[in-house]
């Protein structure tokens, strides 16, 4: 446990940010581009700061000035290609060490950056620590991350066609449109202005100050200032046409949506005010920001995301007061985003190892809210849905880690060896992982509430909110602040604090160790002894399970009433003597007493005549994270179905019911819905179970088929039974089950596996009779399930002598399902329902005619509607539908078109949301040999997480989750062996061209090794070029690029004409000398580790390895580098400068893959700035190679490492 003591917050930087102002001057919606400045406020922490690191992505830089001196600066981002794109290695565990060390390596938690600023030495070398003010003009052109653009292809000016656009990411993504500090943990005050066009507003976070029109009245600058400390990455912008809604309730709360859906915005907030003051009541404490700003937008990247004082979410949670299914669901987005903004945006995480108490308590106060607002039922509903998912999930992949503490640097220390990610960094988890991590953490948060009770779990909220407030309103004063930087230990100090108990066991079994319990219990009843004997047993060693030893509690029904009984479970014992309170005396007339104090009268007769037991339950307040396989007769579960008032007791027993297909478990099925206070997801679970019940019982089932004549009971007219009722929905409970019905009818097959007939034909007389019109609410959710039950009913075709399909010889039955869909299809286009959820429907339905070889299989239907331009629902329907066609069809031709659209296509989420599907369902995976897996789709897929999505965290890890499914930890299967390019002589801790193979190969079929990778500051010679360089140094490090095939996406703008910050070093008196000397650098942070220093012999090789790659094929090498490339080995140590510039030349290559670079103007003409210019953005690469040295063979992953200090050099 390295948890930090409770001193102030250690920063990991020399410097500490007090203020940053943002102006963002030109919002092009035609170019999607920005143009705007920085300005950040720095109080170095150290005399002498000479350096300062920013994180900026995809910006281009065009100057940085520190105090109105222009500063030299160097952009590097290794994140943009992981591994070199000439590296042959195609193994996952290689691109997870790469990529974990690439992420480090500008990691601001650590201090590190990817712009990283040259302070002038007159600010620095008076040894006082002045105030800096560091100023940086940027643009952003056609961002593919960090800022999305959403212009409509329709006609009429911006404002018209409803063009916004606004800033998304995942974790800390500010760095995307604006240079900042992107940690959580450093905060600061801000003031944040746009200009835009006048017909536009410009939402972002803090209060709007004023908005001041321009003198010709055609642009508006929108002022706005946050005087409470935030981190960058709570800083958000949304821009477009919005139309303006004041909230009628509080004043303070403004919402946003886009033109036209004000009604729906009315509707859809009209309820806000209630969770305000539901949060504010619980917590003791006032919202934390001056007002709150809701945004909905289109394409949003996520449902809800939400930032200092205000949310975005998607437009698609709108919706009128006419739709019943999206009202909840929409209550649960709002609640999640009002509890983040009280932890998470106002109180913010120390460091990535306490994300968990942030997520945890949000997710626990939503819970809370939860139950006051759906009720209890509800709540513990979702408990036990959310335990299922993390329990299911830790299963299949191996545990879920809340704190990671990293006290070894080394990789055995890996905490998680079953995750074939890192989980060292936000941005190199999985979606999905990170998901259950949030679940994992509220679950958590619920536990110590039960440890603790919930009255102090409240006090400790209110305690770390109020000393946050008290914080926030002090000037600058660096200790104060940081204490609304929320740790782990000052949370768990609180707590003990405020409730004087020890949570420390608990924590360390749920916070500092992976994996879930998994429990076996069954029992006996011994008659003599009166005595129940429980057996509880454990898995332990299968893969996501832990050990348990503590307090377990049983409750056992009885006849008499029902006991709590606390059992310990030690290290191994397993049987446990419940002493049994009544008497088996069924003789008497006698109601029996129920938990909550209810007395009801049951039919005994189903029970075993020598026990009192009526039913048992292990850990009924889910107060572990478990897994629960009980074992108890029928009766016992039907008894627990009916009177056991729990819901959870309820679903547990209806699951196993499905177990028991007999006459009495269909009995206690069909009484609970019936029961009209029973909570109504129960009574939806037991329309499933009924149908797999009466499937199972099929050559014995009496009477009509089940659940038919319960809702011709319900729903239909009395005097003519096969005509349902016109539709009346008052009753939200009848009207879940009004839908659930049918969907779990068409479930029923009959002796020869076919769907009853008289079972779709009750349903198609559903949907003909089906009449809306006195309803007040929209019936399109009940006509979406009404399709899926006839999807439900069908059957695979019996193909006689393979005959061809058509819709000639289609079967009826089959015929009528048909051309109901069509009719829906083609009514949608006339009059599409909410969502397009008829759309949704029916392509799943056209799908299952395909699979099942009713019609025959064809992917254009789905291809055009998931074109770009159909509501995102239908696309995701269509794509799905598209990748089992994929995997069924195994047609490499439509795995193509998916990979192009996860590409190319311009709405994240559903890129996202392709190779999620992809992944659940892909076209093969790495068990099995298919003809999908070849070279070029590997790398295809290589090529799409190395570089293709280094714009957008969340669809890198997407990809790299692929890989995983698709091939594997190791090498693809179906990819041809390497050849060793180099022996590897690890004593000596150098790699040796392999004598046998012939120097021509040069090092382009090198295997890499991962590396082991240090992280230290940027250390780089600044000496300056004065003179015209020589031909042989230049040929290196300028005009011998292009032949490399060099792109680079992020170019810190080389094309523009150069700029005074451009320069790289303003010429100093000691760098005058020599012109290719080489500095050591001086600061405290980057002390040499003699272990790194290079083996000279093993750098030259390297070098020399470096000259003889070939260039890219197709392209002439310029003569310049020809003439290197045929020199003598020996000379190299004699040039100095010829070895670093070329190291410079393969650091360039790191991770650039758009866009070509216009550097092809300086191969002739010999410019100096130029060449001075193209230098600065490749020093940095130099550390590289060191760092790949030193792990003693040459690997071309970029993360950026040490500085090259090498002794061989400087002679």
């Amino acid at each position: 446990m390295n948890r930090k003591k409770d001193k102030a917050f250690e920063s990991p930087r020399p410097f500490k940010l007090t203020h940053q102002v943002v102006c963002i001057n030109n919002i092009n919606f035609q170019r999607k581009s920005v143009i705007g400045f920085v300005e950040l406020t720095i109080f170095p922490t150290v005399v002498n700061l000479n350096r300062i690191k920013l994180n900026s992505k995809q910006c281009r830089i065009y100057r940085v000035r520190v105090n109105e001196l222009e500063a030299p600066f160097i952009y590097n981002d290794p994140t943009l290609e992981v591994c070199h794109h000439e590296s042959k290695q195609r193994n996952l565990n290689y691109f997870s060490s790469a990529y974990t060390a690439a992420v480090s390596a500008v990691d601001p938690d650590a201090g590190h950056g990817e712009l990283v600023i040259k302070v002038p030495s007159e600010l620095w070398k008076q040894d006082d620590l002045k105030v800096l003010k560091v100023y940086i003009e940027f643009s952003l052109d056609q961002p593919k991350g960090g800022l999305h653009f959403v212009v409509p292809d329709v006609e009429g000016s911006m404002a018209e066609r409803g063009a916004h656009v606004f800033s998304f990411g995942y974790q800390n993504s500010t760095r995307f449109w604006f240079p900042c500090v992107d940690s959580y943990s450093e905060l600061c005050t801000w003031k944040l202005e746009f200009t835009v066009d006048a017909s536009m507003v410009a939402v972002s976070c803090g209060d709007l100050v004023e908005t001041i029109y321009t003198p010709d009245m055609r642009k508006k600058t929108f002022h706005y200032v946050l005087p409470i400390p935030t981190a960058a990455p709570n800083i958000s912008l949304s821009v477009g046409p919005f139309e303006i809604l004041v909230d009628p309730y509080m004043h303070e709360v403004t919402h946003f949506c886009l033109p036209q859906l004000l009604p729906l915005l009315k509707h859809s907030m009209s309820y806000l005010h209630e969770i305000f003051e539901f949060y504010e009541e619980i917590l003791t404490c006032r919202y934390p920001y001056a007002c709150f700003k809701t945004v909905f937008v289109d394409e949003a990247y996520v449902q809800v995301s939400s930032y200092a004082s205000m949310s975005i979410f998607s437009t698609n949670l709108l919706h009128s007061a006419m739709i019943i299914d999206q009202t909840p669901l929409t209550r649960r987005c709002l609640a999640q985003a009002l509890a983040q903004q009280f932890f998470g945006c106002f109180i913010s995480r120390m460091s990535w190892a306490d994300e968990w108490v942030l997520k945890g308590i949000s997710g626990y106060i939503y819970g809370l809210y939860l139950k006051k607002t759906f009720g209890v039922n509800e709540y513990r509903h979702w408990i036990k849905e959310e335990l299922d998912k993390i329990v299911e999930y830790e299963l299949k992949m191996g545990g879920v880690l809340l704190h990671p503490t990293f006290s070894g640097v080394k990789e055995k220390d890996n905490p998680t060896p079953h995750l074939h990610f890192s989980i060292k960094h936000p941005h190199t988890l999985s979606w999905e992982y990170y998901k259950m991590f949030q679940c994992k953490a509220h679950l958590v948060m619920r536990l110590i509430e039960n440890r603790i009770s919930m009255e102090f779990m409240l006090q400790v909220f209110n305690k770390l909110l109020s000393l946050a407030s008290t914080a926030s309103s002090q000037k600058y004063q660096s200790h104060m602040w940081s204490q609304m930087l929320l740790s782990t230990h000052a949370f768990l100090k609180s707590i003990s604090n405020v409730s004087g108990k020890d949570i420390g066991p608990l924590i360390k079994q749920w916070v500092d160790q992976s994996a879930v319990v998994k429990f076996f219990g069954s029992f006996a009843f011994n008659r003599k002894r009166n005595v129940l004997e429980l057996e509880i047993r454990q898995d332990y060693t299968s893969s996501g399970t832990q050990k348990y030893v503590g307090p377990i509690k049983v409750t056992v029904q009885e006849l008499d009433g029902s006991f709590n009984h606390t059992l310990q479970i030690e290290e191994n014992s397993l049987k446990h003597d419940i002493p049994c309170h009544s008497k088996s005396r069924r003789n008497k007339k006698k109601k029996i007493p129920l938990m909550n104090g209810e007395e009801v009268d049951m039919d005994l007769s189903a029970m075993d005549a020598d026990s009192p037991l009526l039913w048992i339950r292990i850990d009924p307040d889910m107060s572990i994270l478990r897994k629960v396989e009980f074992e108890q007769a029928d009766f016992m579960w039907q008894y627990q179905l009916r009177y056991e008032r729990d819901v959870v007791a309820q679903e547990e027993s209806i699951s196993a019911l499905e177990k028991f297909p007999t006459p009495a478990s269909r009995l206690a099925l069909t009484d609970i819905l019936e029961q009209e206070q029973c909570f109504y997801k129960v009574r939806m679970q037991a329309c499933f179970c009924l149908a797999k019940i009466a499937n199972a019982m099929v050559s014995t089932w009496q009477g009509p088929p089940a659940m038919k004549s319960l809702f011709t009971r319900m729903f239909c007219c009395k005097s003519c039974p096969n005509i349902v009722k016109t539709n009346n929905f008052l009753s939200f409970q009848s009207y879940f089950l009004q839908k659930t019905m049918p969907v779990a009818m068409a479930l029923l097959r009959d002796v020869q596996n076919l769907c009853p007939k008289d079972v779709l034909n009750f349903i198609l007389d559903l949907i003909k009779y089906n009449d809306n019109r006195k309803n007040k609410f929209s019936d399109n959710f009940y006509r979406a399930e009404l399709i899926e039950a006839l999807t439900n009913s069908l059957t695979p075709a019996i193909s006689i002598n393979n005959e061809v399909r058509t819709v000639d010889n289609l079967n009826a039955d089959v015929r009528l399902i048909l051309e109901e869909i069509t009719r829906f299809l083609n009514m949608e286009k006339l009059l599409p329902s909410f969502r397009n959820t008829i759309t949704v429907s029916c392509l799943s339905a056209i799908r299952q005619l395909q699979k099942n070889g009713h019609i025959p299989s064809d992917a254009s239907l789905f291809k055009s509607y998931a074109e770009y331009g159909h509501f995102v629902d239908v696309r995701v329907a269509a794509l799905e539908a598209l990748v089992d066609y994929t995997r069924v069809e195994r047609s490499s031709a439509d795995l193509q078109w998916l990979l192009n659209m996860v590409q190319n296509d311009p709405a994240h989420y559903v890129r996202h949301k392709i190779l999620g599907m992809l992944c659940k369902n892909p076209p093969f995976n790495k068990a099995t040999d298919s003809a999908l897996c070849n070279e070029a789709l590997v790398d295809q897929l290589w090529k799409l997480m190395n570089s293709g999505t280094s714009h957008d965290w969340r669809l890198r890890c997407d990809a790299v989750n692929l890989y995983y499914t698709l091939f594997g930890l190791t090498r693809p299967s179906c990819l041809p062996l390497p050849e060793l390019g180099l022996v590897l002589n690890l004593k000596e801790k150098k790699a040796v061209l392999n004598p046998t193979i012939k120097p021509e190969l040069g090092v382009s079929s090198v295997m890499d090794t991962p590396a082991s990778i240090g992280i230290h500051g940027v250390g780089m010679s600044y000496s300056s070029v004065d003179e015209e360089p020589d031909p042989i140094s230049l040929g290196v490090c300028g005009v011998g690029q292009p032949s490399m095939g060099l792109k680079r996406k992020a170019e810190t703008p080389l094309g523009s004409p150069p700029e005074p910050g451009q320069v790289l070093q303003q010429q100093e008196e000691d760098a005058r000398g020599g012109r290719y000397k080489i500095r050591f650098n001086t600061m405290e942070d980057e002390d040499i580790d003699m272990e790194t220093v290079h083996d000279s012999q093993a750098f030259i090789h390297h070098h020399l390895n470096l000259l003889e790659r070939p260039s890219t094929p197709g392209k002439e090498p310029p003569s310049v580098e020809q003439s290197m490339l045929s020199m003598p080995a020996t000379p190299v140590p004699s040039f100095p400068k010829e070895t670093t510039s070329s190291s410079s030349k393969h650091g360039a290559e790191h991770g650039h893959h758009h866009h070509h670079h216009h550097h092809h103007e300086h191969k002739k003409k010999k410019k100096k700035h130029k060449h001075k210019h193209k230098h600065k953005h490749k020093h940095e690469s130099k550390e590289k190679d060191r760092e790949r040295d030193n792990s003693h063979a040459y690997s071309n992953s970029p993360a950026s490492g040490r500085s090259l200090r090498s002794p061989s050099l400087s002679d």
